[in-house]
């Protein structure tokens, strides 16, 4: 099977992470084709930046000339996952639900490691609305921009440090809330003593179960766009 796996921002360092992530997750035989917007904010770091994203992710994935047969949304709290669902016609898993689903697994109660405090609010506002915000105890930012987290040693140790107070705040599992961070849940779990779960890796395996179980999307839940004109930037004649 092929899983497109979509980047939220524009950085083409952060879709190779990220893409990397999943490919070390995803099972033999499993095709990850790894896709950048070619427009939205170079990271998404709160309300602003996140709309332009979820825009920016929509056009990408409806104009994809490659055939795929899941989405993994690759932005933690980040917007786009109802439209996409609505947009297309294979299963849309997002880093964000997925990881909560996978943490509610593992015990009653988790937190979200993630870069800046800003993004707190988007994060609790998608938990709420996929429905598993009730287990979460604690969403705590490490300080660091998205695009500080390629300093590998640097982001550990901010990670480790949010990590405790998570746990401090009750948590049994912990969740990275940020796609970037992608690859660091083991050296985590080590630190912290806790399960780590990585929104890339989960979404990915979430996604691959869904397509060998012939499941997709309810159509009754998110119906197909009406027909209608759209133009989705200046020069789209495409009517869609």
């Amino acid at each position: 099977m092929r899983i497109a796996v979509t980047n939220c921002n524009t950085t083409q360092a952060m879709t190779d992470t990220i893409a990397a992530g999943a490919r070390a997750a995803a099972s033999p035989g499993t095709d990850i084709l790894a896709l950048t917007p070619t427009w939205a904010p170079e990271s998404a770091e709160g309300w602003l930046d996140s709309f332009l994203s979820a825009t920016a992710v929509l056009d990408l994935l409806r104009t994809c000339p490659e055939p795929f047969d899941a989405v993994v949304l690759a932005g933690f709290g980040e917007h786009g996952r109802e439209g996409a669902r609505e947009l297309l016609d294979v299963p849309v898993v997002d880093i964000t639900e997925a990881a909560a689903h996978l943490a509610c697994l593992l015990g009653r109660r988790y937190g979200i490691v993630t870069t800046l405090d800003r993004s707190r609010g988007l994060i609790e506002d998608s938990l709420h609305t996929a429905g598993v915000a009730q287990n979460c105890v604690a969403v705590t930012g490490t300080g660091l921009a998205v695009l500080e987290l390629d300093d590998e040693e640097r982001t550990a140790s901010a990670l480790i440090a949010a990590a405790h107070d998570v746990r401090d705040h009750g948590a049994e599992v912990i969740a990275l809330g940020c796609a970037g961070m992608t690859g660091l849940d083991r050296r985590i779990q080590s630190a912290v003593g806790l399960p780590v779960v990585d929104g890339v890796a989960a979404a990915v395996r979430l996604a691959e179960s869904l397509v060998a179980l012939g499941l997709t999307t309810s159509r009754a839940a998110f119906p197909t766009p009406q027909p209608k004109s759209r133009r989705w930037h200046p020069d789209d004649d495409s009517g869609r």
